[in-house]
């Protein structure tokens, strides 16, 4: 697809009408999707969407049949994440619709490339309030990268083309494409003719101007650091993050979003900056004089207090969304453009100025920072009751689970924990909800994923709070052989709203704890499902019990972790306070020493 004003799918006739056959405009849809290379899409039927998934049978696309709208959007999130593609995902009108909103706005968040395509009541009904009806593309605006109704069984195809083209390109996200009922049922031309979009445009790269106004500042500041976000996944940017970071030699600090993208092994690696990253990655942000913002997006929870954030720091922010330059700190120099041809031109202007003599002067500041790495690093006490320490769950994981795996986290604590004690040394093996934060995703990326990726080891790592409400898909996973594995960390209460009223609420736990570990018995529910269902409480049985886990590969497997109900996450920013505040264990501030 070009960059310009129109997009076409691939094998079309170029706006050219073969002029030959005709057919229904949801066998249209499904031929495009077909010439598009989609080979999974997630979904669940309905009375609106009815032609689509009859023009779906016996077609090369595998439906997989979800049990709730919202696990289909999750789903396609998760094979988007995985692998690099556009997710897809099916829903009728009305409700099935709306239930896609949380997912969509997950992935808008998180610069997510995903496709949801909806049916909707017939053209002549819209306004009407007939049955299942929702007004889902106004709905869904605020919350995807664009939306399209369409009403006209000819503009089907290239309006699929266009979604595709939009999801993938510039700053990834979502797009939906709402079908009016007789527009799937209508015959339509079998043409992907070009559709108009005048409004989008790709970023093209910095100025060569930008560039070396960048290269200067990198060159003069003494204590520098690459802040590398997920924009740098989004564009497979690995690689040269990597070069970069090794021929400046600056420190390095990845955001939750980014895990993987630079080597958590690598030893200028300071960690992840923000309220539970490490004490090194947080130093670092805040007592640097440069940041070189890489695809970040200075969010909230890695900044803390905005007016207390990285106080003499010198901003050089590249984002391929120019929006985001400049929208919650002032930037000295803008890069827009994608992040890895934004970095290889770095690289290019670096290795002029340093082969014409130009000297970087940050040795003192690198071993300031590995300082606080040595000093500080992450770890936990053995629970006061006895009970099983959930980082040492997550720890085992990641150490028998073996490099390649995927895992795919829910919000909260564990989420937290699965991000500090895993290594993560290469990309898209770690599937989050960012941004939003939604409870309930892990399951369902974690299907998504394991469809995109079946090669691949894929754990979800869920607390016992985020899996009851969408653990509904391990019946998904069993019937479609969709063999997940499941790490249910398991501490009877909603865990990071338990932490929080515990620190500043006076411990008056309002709502969080959940009745009883009994309540659900997980191992046995996941027998119901059709899945292996595994219980672990004592930590002498921890790796026995992944190893066991590990061993089932043509189901999936669930394994309930009864942990200690006193875990807490640190380090620890509080919400609103200032970096400088970090403490790395309760009432454990550590010292930073004084700046140069």
């Amino acid at each position: 697809m070009s960059d310009g004003a129109t997009a076409t799918a691939p094998g079309d006739t170029g706006g050219r009408s073969t002029g030959t056959t005709r057919r229904t405009g949801a066998e249209a849809l499904v031929a495009t999707l077909e010439r598009l290379g989609v080979e999974h899409v997630f979904g669940l039927p309905g009375g609106a969407v009815l032609p689509l998934y009859d023009a779906l049978y016996g077609a090369k696309v595998r439906h997989i049949l979800v049990r709730h709208e919202q696990g289909a959007g999750h789903a396609a999130q998760g094979y988007a994440a995985a692998t690099g593609k556009v997710g897809v995902c099916l829903a009728t009108s009305g409700p099935g619709a709306t239930n896609l909103v949380t997912a969509l706005a997950d992935a808008n968040m998180d610069s997510v490339p995903m496709v949801a395509i909806t049916g909707n009541v017939a053209s002549t009904a819209m306004g009407s309030d007939a049955f299942q009806e929702a007004d889902i593309r106004s709905i869904s605006m605020p919350v995807t990268k664009h939306s399209f109704l369409v009403t006209n069984p000819d503009e089907i195809a290239a309006t699929v083309a266009s979604a595709f083209h939009i999801a993938s390109t510039g700053r990834p996200g979502p797009v939906l494409v709402d079908v009016s009922k007789d527009a799937l049922v209508a015959l339509a031309d079998e043409t992907l003719l070009q559709l108009p979009m005048p409004g989008y445009r790709t970023p093209t790269s910095p100025t060569p101007e930008a560039v070396r106004d960048a290269v200067e500042l990198m060159l003069t500041h003494r204590r520098p650091v690459l802040y590398v976000g997920g924009g740098c996944l989004r564009s497979n940017a690995a690689q040269e993050v990597l070069q970069l970071a090794e021929v400046t030699g600056f420190p390095v600090v990845t955001t939750l979003m980014a895990r993987g993208v630079f080597p958590d092994s690598h030893p200028q690696h300071m960690g992840m900056p923000g309220m539970h990253g490490s004490v090194s990655g947080v130093a670092t942000l805040q007592k640097s004089d440069l940041i070189i913002s890489l695809g970040a997006r200075f969010d909230d929870r890695v900044t803390g207090a905005k007016h207390t954030f990285a106080p003499d720091a010198t901003i050089v922010h590249a984002d391929i969304d120019a929006a985001e330059i400049g929208k919650n700190f002032p930037a000295a120099v803008g890069l827009v453009g994608d992040a890895r041809g934004t970095i290889g031109q770095l690289l290019t202007e670096w290795t002029r100025r340093t082969a014409a003599g130009a000297a970087p002067q940050h040795e003192a500041w690198v071993r300031r920072c590995r300082s606080w790495k040595e000093r500080y690093p992450l770890g936990y006490d053995t629970p006061s009751d006895g009970a099983l320490a959930p980082q040492l769950v997550i720890e085992r994981l990641g150490a028998l689970s073996g490099p390649d795996t995927v895992f795919a986290a829910g919000v909260g604590q564990h989420q937290m924990w699965a991000s500090q004690f895993i290594t993560y040394d290469e990309p898209r093996r770690w599937l989050n909800s960012g941004g939003l934060g939604t409870m309930g995703y892990a399951v369902p990326a974690a299907m998504g994923a394991k469809v995109g990726r079946p090669e691949a080891t894929v754990w979800a790592i869920d607390g016992d709070g985020c899996f009851q409400m969408t653990n509904q898909e391990l019946a998904t996973c069993s019937v479609e052989g969709i063999p997940i594995k499941v790490a249910i960390i398991n501490n009877a209460a909603l865990g990071m709203v338990k932490q929080w009223q515990a620190l500043f609420y006076s411990e008056r736990f309002s709502h969080s704890q959940l009745p009883s570990m009994q309540v659900p018995d997980f191992a046995t529910l996941a027998t119901a499902y059709g899945c292996v269902g595994l219980r672990c409480e004592r930590a002498e049985d921890v790796d026995a019990t992944i190893e066991r886990a590990m061993e089932v590969d043509d189901q999936p497997v669930v394994v309930d972790f009864r942990v200690s109900q006193d875990a807490m996450v640190w380090p620890m920013v509080a919400a609103g306070t200032s970096n400088d505040d970090v403490q790395h264990a309760r009432d454990v501030r550590p010292d930073f020493g004084e700046d140069e």
